[in-house]
Parts: structure tokens; C-alpha cells; sequence
């Protein structure tokens, strides 16, 4: 079932939020909460977290489109589908995020949404079939991140977990913020070394578990 919602709150100053991230605090059902959003020229990703503790409430996001009252998400994931059903959302008044709820770092240049394309093992790749409703994602915008595993098909959700990174000498470094499948992972630090051949990005090193990896990600657009 779709429903259609409006996400209030942003009503201060009109500024272009483009590829922009935000965070703003809230009160629900008497618990403190982050708000995390996550927008470029075309997806957007709103996350929620307990405060200060970083605890995983949910996260959803899609592709986004322009209507006569703001902006329509399509959802391609929501965490909390079993409970609610939503499918779209309506953001009225998008442009007028304040600046002092923004949080944005310098851009890197390997910003993007990335899918998880396959693994290398033995020095041999592993591919995926990149049109499968089965998905892994990570958005990397100004300065942070976050992954997402979903099915487009029937909205199961599999997990999320984002932060802050930078990349410089093909270093690129991950701080973790918070992690839905294990909150004890909050605060660590990975680092990865990567090359970019084509629209592929090629990332090397381990896990929040400390297990060697060796990922394919490829560009999405």
C-alpha cells in the first residue's frame, strides 16, 4: 500500500539543497532523535537515530521527482514497511532546510551511489547481476556515507550503516556512525585502499568485523 506523507519541519530559509547533508534533532514518543538526510540532484536518504547513543531507528530513500507541492520519493527501500507500508512520501517545503542544519564536507571525488558489483577472491572476479532486485548501495555525498541492502521487490530490508569518510591518495578512510545489525560498531575507523577503472571503484581491505575484503563497486546513476 502506498501512502503519502508530509515531512515537515524545514520551513526557515530557501537555499538550493542539491547535493547537500543535514542533520536536525527531534522529539519522538518522549526519545531524542537525529534526523540524517542525504540528497543529490535525484535520490534522497532520510535515516534516524536514538540520541546521543547512535542507535538504529530506520532509514528510507528512492529516486525523487518534482511535484506541484515539493518533491515525490519513490521508495526503493524503508525499513520500517512491515509497520507502515509506506511506499512514497511527499516532502513539502524541501528548499528550505536551514543552513544551520547543514553538515556538508568537502566533496571527494568519488561521490556517487555506488551498487555493490561483486568480490575478488584468489585474484579471480566475482560478479553480480547488477539488475537484480536484490541490492547493495552506498551513497557517498560531501563528506559521508551510507549503505543500504534491500529488495526492490518487496521491500525486505537487510541493513544500513553510514558516517563520515574522506579519500585522498587513494586512501579512503570510513568512520562509523552507526550500524543497524551491531551498535557496538559505532566509532570505528576503517580504512580501504581503492582504485577507480571506469565506472568501477575497486576496494580493498577489512570489514567492521576485521575479515579481509575485496569489492567491486559499480557507478549508479
Amino acid at each position: 500500500m502506498s501512502k503519502k506523507i508530509f515531512f515537515i519541519g524545514f520551513l526557515i530559509f530557501h537555499i538550493t539543497i542539491y547535493s547537500q547533508v543535514y542533520k536536525y534533532n527531534s522529539i519522538e514518543n518522549g526519545k531524542n532523535i537525529e534526523n540524517r538526510i542525504l540528497i543529490d540532484d535525484s535520490y534522497f536518504v532520510q535515516t534516524k537515530l536514538e540520541f546521543p547513543n547512535k542507535k538504529f531507528i530506520m532509514t528510507r530513500g528512492g529516486y525523487y521527482k518534482k511535484s506541484d507541492i515539493g518533491f515525490k520519493v519513490l521508495f526503493e527501500f524503508n525499513s520500517n514497511y512491515k509497520n507502515d507500508s509506506i511506499t512514497d512520501l511527499i516532502i513539502d517545503n524541501v528548499n528550505r532546510l536551514s543552513n544551520k542544519n547543514k553538515v556538508s564536507k568537502k566533496s571527494e571525488t568519488i561521490e556517487g551511489k555506488w551498487l555493490m558489483a561483486g568480490r575478488i577472491r584468489e585474484g579471480i572476479e566475482k560478479r553480480r547481476d547488477l539488475n537484480r532486485s536484490r541490492k547493495t548501495m552506498k551513497f557517498l555525498i560531501d563528506g559521508f556515507f551510507q549503505w543500504i541492502a534491500f529488495d526492490t521487490e518487496d521491500f525486505r530490508f537487510f541493513g544500513s550503516g553510514g558516517g563520515s569518510y574522506t579519500s585522498k591518495n587513494n586512501n579512503y578512510i570510513e568512520r562509523i556512525d552507526f550500524f543497524s545489525r551491531d551498535n557496538n560498531k559505532v566509532g570505528k575507523v576503517l580504512s580501504f585502499n581503492y582504485t577507480i577503472k571506469g565506472n568501477d571503484w575497486y576496494h580493498k581491505g577489512f570489514s567492521s568485523s576485521g575479515n579481509p575484503l575485496h569489492e567491486i563497486w559499480s557507478y549508479r546513476n
